[in-house]
Parts: structure tokens; C-alpha cells; sequence
């Protein structure tokens, strides 16, 4: 990946929702302009979530997702269903395909979409194939739903313009606005960038916060000074000035804390995410809460990534080691990773989140509102070390 390339975690996401073969596959190769995926008449063609990450006109950088019919029936039927249910948790806009008069599911999935803060347009697709070119079936939803619904062909590439226009206007409030290191620092302001090269992050290459930071401070126009833990007394020295911020990565905030200026700000790479991708006063409410848990408190650890455990691995050693040590060896932690994550969270007494850079900010903020809908404390990673260390109130984040 280079400095330049959008991750997929950072687009908008676009979701097509609808029963099978209602035409979701032809309408994301009719707005991408390529064969994406598999078009059939035979319902159920479309299994797994397909993405398709492009620049679309007019947005800029999203991902478009195409689901599996909501109303696929059976055992694996149920399962394609369930990745449906999960995919829409990620989704910003969903463009959702109203087939004919009989809509009652296209109502309950567009109440729950818009219930998780999610733009909902209403699409009614192969105009071509009806005989008043849909608009019956318009009037009709428009009437049920409350929005006029969008008419498209696909095969003809009628009303794809009026449906980019709708996504655009449709757009997030925040789209866009949220920055990694938000009011923490500014054009002309000194960043030290404190990283240590362990195992997690590979010879010759950077991890992903890393890189995305490093790439928000150059475009702020910030001057960016990076060095590895054992050479930040050297790094402090080389500067003609304290630095005005300095970002560490959360293993090393005890040897950094000891060291940096009093005037300098410290904050961690997965504080930043935290608030880049998530609730940041909700994880930092979460964390003072989490010195006080029972003896015998049992922890969820939830990992983005999906990676093989590594020797030090942060989740799996460094931060379970620092839990043990500060809150005792009777502590229970229970592991998840990738998109696993218990819709019941009764059993525990804490959550505590990776910084999520594999994952987009709507998907993180559907588990932050779960947590918080069943009473939940939920922290991530470098809010909860800082917390353990002692050093949460010294620790800068952006508002």
C-alpha cells in the first residue's frame, strides 16, 4: 500500500440490500462500470458480501458491497442471511431494491438500517421490464416509506445519474470530517512520531495507523520527526524545539512518558483511532472503570485483524500480561477476532477493542452502541494501557 492508496476501512460504505434476484448484482456493475458480480436469474447466486472498492464520481473513495437476498430460505440460506445482517452493521448508504407490492420485508430491513443511523434510498430496478416503467410501484413505496424511490435500469444505464445524485446528497453529516489527529495539532506544528520495529511490525515495512497518521500529518503541513523507543533521547536532542506533539505507540507510553518534555503533548496511535473510529469519551469513560473490576472479572479482547498470534503479540500477551499484573492473576479474558463478536455481552465485565484500522468507523460505532445498549463498559487498546500505566489523565486525544 502506498501513502496515497485509501484503505477500505477509510471509504464510504454502500450497501445493495434486497430479496434475491432483484437485480443487486446488475445494478453494482451498472454503477461501477464493471462485472463485479455474478449476474443470474437463478435466486441465490450472490452468497458471501462482494466489495468492490473504487473512486465514484462525485464522492470520492467508497466500497460497494452487494448482499445476499434477505429472503433466502433454509440452513444456508439462514447463514447467507446472517452475513447480510452482519455486512449492513458497516454500511453508510444502502441502496435498497424494492421488488413489488409486496414489500413488508424491504420495511422491516429499511427500519432497521435507519434505526443503526444508516441512509436508506429506495431503488426500484429493470424499469425496462415493467410495463409502466415502475411507476406505479413508485408511487407505492413512496406512500410506505416516506421517500420517493430512486427508478433505475440497469441494462439500459437509466437513472444512474439521478441515484448518484441522491448518494451525494445523502452523504453523512461527518463524512469526511473526521480526522486522525483532529484539534491536536496544526500546519507548522513540530509531530515526533515514536515507533517501535518489533515482530508486529515487519522488516521494511510500517503498520497501517502508522502510515495513515504519517500521511494526515504531511497533508496538515506539520514538520514529522520519527525515531524508534531507544532513540528518543537522541531525536529530543536533534530537534532545535520540544516537539509540540508526541504520538507513541502504546507499548512504549511508560519509557516515553518518563522521558518527553513538559511542554510536549503524548498521545498513542490507538488512542487516536479510538477517537478516529470510534467513541473516544465513551472509551475513556469505559477505562476508568476498568481498575475497579471484581477479582474475578471476565474480559472480552476484540482483535479487527484476524493474523496468527504473535510471539508479542499486543492483544493476546502484552496487554493480558498488564491486566494480570495490575488487576491480578483471577482475571479472565475470552478472545474475538475479525468480525466474530457476541451479540450477548451479560457474562462479561468489560470490553476492550483494537485500534480498528481493518474496520470502517460505522461498523465500530454498531459495537459501541451495542455495548452501550446493554450496559457494557467498552475500551480499546490504548486508552486501557494508558489507564493500567497510571498515566490515562497525562494522555492528549482530540475532540
Amino acid at each position: 500500500m502506498s501513502l496515497s492508496d485509501t484503505p477500505r476501512a477509510n471509504r464510504l460504505h454502500i450497501g445493495m440490500f434486497g430479496r434475491r434476484n432483484s437485480g443487486k448484482s446488475s445494478l453494482l456493475n451498472a454503477l461501477t462500470g464493471q462485472s463485479v458480480a455474478t449476474v443470474s436469474h437463478v435466486a441465490g447466486t450472490t452468497t458471501d458480501p462482494v466489495y468492490k472498492a473504487m473512486e465514484f464520481h462525485g464522492v470520492g473513495p467508497v466500497v460497494f458491497v452487494d448482499t445476499a437476498g434477505f429472503d433466502d430460505e433454509g440452513e444456508l440460506g439462514t447463514l447467507r442471511v446472517d452475513k447480510t445482517r452482519d455486512a449492513a452493521k458497516a454500511i453508510d448508504i444502502a441502496l435498497l431494491l424494492f421488488e413489488d407490492e409486496d414489500m413488508g420485508k424491504e420495511l422491516v430491513w429499511m427500519s432497521s438500517l435507519q434505526q443503526s443511523k444508516t441512509a436508506v434510498i429506495p431503488v426500484i430496478s429493470r424499469v425496462d421490464e415493467r410495463p409502466d416503467g415502475g411507476k406505479a410501484l413508485a408511487l407505492s413505496v413512496r406512500e410506505r416509506s416516506g421517500i420517493p424511490p430512486v427508478l433505475v435500469s440497469s441494462a439500459e444505464r437509466r437513472g444512474l445519474d439521478d441515484l448518484r445524485r441522491e448518494i451525494i446528497r445523502s452523504l453523512p453529516e461527518d463524512y469526511e470530517s473526521e480526522s486522525i489527529t483532529g484539534n491536536l495539532c496544526a500546519a507548522g506544528d513540530l509531530v515526533l512520531l515514536v515507533m517501535p520495529q518489533d515482530i508486529q511490525a515487519p522488516k521494511g515495512r510500517l503498520i497501517l495507523p502508522q502510515v495513515q497518521t504519517m500521511r494526515e500529518l504531511l497533508d496538515k503541513k506539520c514538520l514529522v520527526m520519527s525515531c524508534t523507543t531507544d532513540c528518543l533521547e537522541e531525536a529530543l536532542a536533534a530537534l532545535g524545539s520540544h516537539p509540540h506533539l508526541i504520538i507513541t505507540d502504546s507499548q512504549a507510553f511508560r519509557a516515553v512518558h518518563g522521558r518527553k518534555p513538559e511542554g510536549s503533548l503524548l498521545t498513542s496511535f490507538s488512542v487516536l483511532f479510538a477517537h478516529y473510529k470510534g467513541d473516544i469519551r465513551y472509551f475513556m469513560e469505559s477505562a476508568k472503570k476498568l481498575l475497579s473490576l471484581p477479582p474475578h472479572a471476565r474480559i472480552l479482547i476484540a482483535e479487527a485483524c484476524t493474523h496468527r498470534p504473535l510471539e508479542e503479540d499486543i492483544g493476546r500477551v502484552k496487554l493480558p500480561r498488564l491486566l494480570k499484573k495490575r488487576l491480578g492473576e483471577d482475571i479472565r479474558m475470552e478472545f474475538v477476532s475479525g468480525r466474530d463478536f457476541p451479540e450477548e455481552l451479560s457474562g462479561f465485565d468489560m470490553v476492550i477493542h483494537c485500534g480498528s484500522c481493518m474496520f470502517n468507523r460505522r461498523y465500530v460505532l454498531n459495537r459501541v452502541e451495542q455495548c452501550r445498549r446493554q450496559g457494557m463498559p467498552m475500551t480499546n487498546y490504548g486508552v486501557a494501557i494508558a489507564a493500567l500505566l497510571g498515566i490515562l489523565e497525562d494522555v492528549a486525544y482530540p475532540v
